[in-house]
């Protein structure tokens, strides 16, 4: 498997925990003290990082920190929007697509030198 492809499947498993761990206890554990929600998502955050920082370690052979980070936020956003409406059952609005549409315009332009030289 390649860099690329290895960054971007461990920032996938990263993002999955992530999103679980900032959110996942806004409908599990809504009765619970805030204090045992953070303890329970720092325990979760742990298996996040064990992902991430292989990830940007490995990536960053071979693309720039601005690169990893936009590449994180489009991976961000691919797992937070079916995690909102699927697991929080929130409501899809247009917002998802322009804040979409947005992401791609960053992807293009930190990756315009890649993409040209390709």
């Amino acid at each position: 498997m390649n860099r690329y492809s290895l960054t971007i499947a461990l920032l996938i498993c990263s993002n999955i925990f992530m999103t679980f761990a900032w959110y996942g206890h806004l409908k599990s554990m809504t009765h619970k003290p805030w204090i045992i929600a953070a303890l329970v998502s720092w325990s979760i955050a742990l298996v996040e990082y064990l992902f991430q920082v292989p990830a940007n370690r490995i990536g960053h052979n071979v693309m720039s920190v601005g690169q990893l980070k936009i590449l994180q936020e489009v991976i961000t956003l691919l797992i937070f929007v079916p995690f909102s409406i699927i697991y929080l059952k929130e409501k899809l609005t247009l917002d998802y697509l322009w804040a979409g549409l947005c992401l791609l315009g960053a992807v293009f332009f930190l990756f315009r030198s890649k993409l040209m030289a390709a």
